[in-house]
C-alpha cells in the first residue's frame, strides 16, 4: 500500500511528465540532443529522454524567503548553446502549465509557483491530508 507521500508524489510526478510531453511536442526539434541522451518516448519516464528534463525536488527551505516546497527544473539537454530568451519563454511556459497542473491534481490546495533565490519554488499547502 503506498504512503501519503507516495501518493502525493505520484501526482506530482504526472504533472511533471505532462509538462515534458507537451514541450517535447513544442521545441523537441529546436536543438540536437546531447549525444548520450536517449530519442523522445523510448524509455518508461520522459525525464530521462528527449531534450528536456523536468523535475522536482523537496527543498526544506533554509534560506529561502518562501519556506520549504519543491525546487522545480526545467532542463534542456544539449550541447548547442541556449539562447537566454529561449530558455526563459520554456521555463514560463513550464512554470504556467505547473500552475494549471497543480490545481487539476490538487483542487482546494493553496500551492503557488514563484522564484525563490533564482529558481522556481512549488510551495503552501503542502501536507499529505
Amino acid at each position: 500500500m503506498a504512503t501519503k507521500l507516495e501518493i502525493w508524489e505520484d501526482a506530482l510526478q504526472r504533472v511533471l511528465s505532462f509538462i515534458d510531453r507537451r514541450l517535447e511536442e513544442k521545441y523537441g526539434r529546436l536543438y540536437p540532443l546531447h549525444p548520450a541522451r536517449p530519442a523522445t518516448g523510448t524509455t518508461s519516464n520522459p525525464q530521462y529522454d528527449g531534450l528536456f528534463r523536468v523535475t522536482a525536488v523537496f527543498s526544506a527551505g533554509i534560506g529561502s524567503r518562501l519556506g520549504k516546497g519543491y525546487l522545480f527544473r526545467v532542463e534542456i539537454v544539449t550541447l548547442s548553446r541556449v539562447r537566454p530568451e529561449v530558455r526563459a519563454a520554456v521555463e514560463e511556459e513550464a512554470a504556467d502549465m505547473l500552475r494549471k497542473g497543480l490545481k487539476e491534481v490538487f483542487p482546494g490546495r493553496d500551492l503557488s509557483v514563484d522564484r525563490d533565490n533564482g529558481v522556481l519554488k512549488i510551495y503552501g499547502d503542502l501536507s499529505l491530508d
